[in-house]
């Protein structure tokens, strides 16, 4: 590698050699052998699929125990008249697989719905939240207590003594206390929630509050950890069954909302919302109905921003141009990333992830990756293992009627480090060929949508974010639209 230009200037340009094709603007990192490359991610792929139930299985919840590591699935066992029944995961990162304990009946009457299942840290007691079949589906709760392999339950607690429907739990770290979200057949099929307090192996609970004064569907919740909130996303069926959230505070053992604001102003299905602790943005992923000015049933993302009680929102952003179902949205806090799992009409209902990064107010996505080679039902289930930094998703294969267990580490690694990162391609250039690379000090102009005093830091596949990626690489600051000063 070379200087070249005026060396009295503090402006400089390298010349290397291209180890691979550099695009024109792409930010580059100089490599042992000294030649320069672009920044780029490696996926590490999808381990083998694990079959953790012989049996029919549907409402598959996941959750990631992180105290004793390990994962907790929550289903209902078609093969076993129904029961609610749980089973115990170990990620073993180096191949990518999962093993899995002995199942667990938590319900012996039949587990008529269930779907997002959350880990108290707190107590460390998985909080399994359901619409209990036996008992005239009414909402119940029961505590998890992981060992080993193995996990034991509490009693279960009725919260709503009524038809109960898309039961949705996630916990408020801020308060130390589980959410549950659901659909009240019982009240007009309203939005309600309730606060649930773990004591041990068993779980009390507030008042029931309404979040929605009409009916409601397809359910989600997240919490917010860097406003302390809980965003809960849903279709408004009384308003022409449009994309909805609010917002929620938690206080003691009440939950109160400030007000509805429409995410998607279409018919929506199969919402699913996660929380990007990297950017502090709440993504809401969804099944959007009119897409493209058609019923295309398209997958869409959008990026909302909590301020208080209320939540804006970014533009929405397809992420799959063909008939996406039984969504999920996880957020990989090793890599940053935005992960979500869906059926892929477009491809025999196959389960398919995709990655996608959030920067500002809106989200990019790169390639769908096929999680298994074999049609699925129901919803896709998912967590992400924060000790194995991996995903695992659960799901229920048609082909044979079982339950399917896949580990996908989205990001393994990345070629970029705080110290080989060494400025922007000045043009566009062949492998092999020498190529001058923009680099400390000077004004690189093959950029576009900066913003003019703004900095910008290089992310993990390359591109240009206003937070910083893990690691952290500052790129330059921006002078316009256009131009950006190498590290200065």
């Amino acid at each position: 590698m070379r200087i070249i230009g005026n060396r009295g200037n503090t402006a400089r340009k390298l010349q290397a050699v291209a180890s691979g094709a550099l695009p024109n603007g792409d930010t580059i990192v100089v490599n042992a052998d000294g030649t320069v490359s672009v920044v780029a991610e490696q996926a590490s792929g999808v381990g083998t699929a694990v079959v953790f139930e012989s049996g029919a299985t549907s409402n598959v919840g996941v959750a990631f125990d992180s105290s004793n590591n390990k994962i907790v699935i929550a289903y209902k066992d078609g093969g076993n008249s129904n029961q609610g029944t749980a089973i115990v995961g170990t990620v073993d990162s180096s191949d990518n697989s999962i093993s899995f304990g002995t199942a667990a009946v938590f319900e012996t009457g039949n587990l008529s719905e269930m779907y997002q299942i959350a880990f108290d840290s707190n107590s460390n007691r998985v909080v399994i939240a359901y619409s209990d079949g036996g008992n005239s589906n009414y909402g119940t709760a029961i505590v998890g207590t992981v060992s080993g392999t193995s996990i034991s339950f509490g009693t279960a607690v009725v919260f709503e003594s009524a038809y109960s429907a898309y039961i949705n739990t996630v916990f408020d770290s801020n308060s130390n206390k589980a959410v549950i979200a659901y659909q009240d057949y019982g009240d007009s099929q309203k939005g309600k929630a309730v606060v649930g307090t773990v004591s041990g192996t068993s779980i009390s609970f507030g008042s029931i509050a309404t979040f929605a004064n009409a009916a409601t569907g397809f359910i989600s919740s997240s919490f917010d950890s860097s406003n302390n909130k809980v965003v809960i996303a849903y279709q408004d069926d009384d308003n022409s069954n449009y994309g909805t959230a609010i917002v929620g505070t938690v206080s003691g053992t009440s939950i109160s909302f400030g007000s509805e604001v429409v995410f998607e102003a279409a018919r929506t299905y199969d919402t699913s919302c996660t929380f990007d602790s990297s950017s502090n943005k709440i993504i809401i992923a969804y099944t959007d109905q009119d897409s493209a000015g058609s019923n295309t049933r398209y997958g869409t993302a959008i990026v909302g921003t909590v301020s208080g009680t209320s939540i804006s929102f970014g533009t929405a952003v397809v992420f799959q141009s063909a008939r996406a179902e039984g969504i999920t949205a996880l957020f990989d806090s090793n890599s940053n990333k935005v992960v979500i799992g869906y059926r892929d009409a477009a491809n025999s209902s196959k389960p398919t992830a995709i990655v996608g990064t959030v920067s500002g107010t809106s989200i990019s996505f790169g390639s769908e990756v096929l999680l298994l080679d074999a049609a699925m039902g129901d919803k896709v289930g998912g967590v992400f293992d924060s000790n194995s930094n991996r995903i695992v998703f659960a799901l229920r294969n048609t082909g044979d009627d079982t339950g399917n267990s896949v580990v996908y580490a989205p990001v393994a690694s990345t070629n970029l480090t705080a110290e080989n990162y060494i400025g922007i391609a000045s043009n566009g250039y062949a492998s092999g060929q020498a190529a001058t690379i923009n680099a400390k000090g000077f004004i690189d102009d093959n950029q576009s949508s900066l913003t003019a005093g703004q900095s910008y830091f290089v992310q993990t596949n390359g591109d240009l974010g206003t937070t910083a990626a893990n690691p952290s690489v500052f790129a330059g600051t921006a002078v316009s639209a256009t131009k950006l000063i190498v590290k200065g």
